[in-house]
């Protein structure tokens, strides 16, 4: 990517019309490189791939699971730090 594209990049908050962009754009070419999408998109969408990539799974992906854990998933997480601690909180 050249220094020119790299400063025209958006960088914040994301606005509802982006992530429109970025939904319509997945939703007509699907997902194959998330580095080359900023190229593909041209100057629909000026953010890098990076965070094209974290919008779409951490916010905008259909299946992401939004609000508090279900009774039953609180106490699987319980159940399985009683089994194994915090052992994978520092790796």
């Amino acid at each position: 990517m050249s220094s020119d594209m790299k400063t025209d990049l958006k960088k914040g908050s994301w606005s509802a019309n982006e992530d429109q962009k970025l939904i319509s754009y997945i939703e007509k070419y699907g997902i194959c490189n998330w580095s080359q999408m900023p190229r593909f998109a041209g100057k629909c969408l000026s953010r890098n791939g990076k965070s094209c990539r974290l919008r779409w799974m951490n916010y905008l992906k259909p299946n992401v699971k939004r609000g508090n854990f279900s009774k039953e998933e609180e106490e699987i997480i319980l159940h399985s730090h009683s089994l194994l601690g915090n052992m994978y909180a520092y790796k």
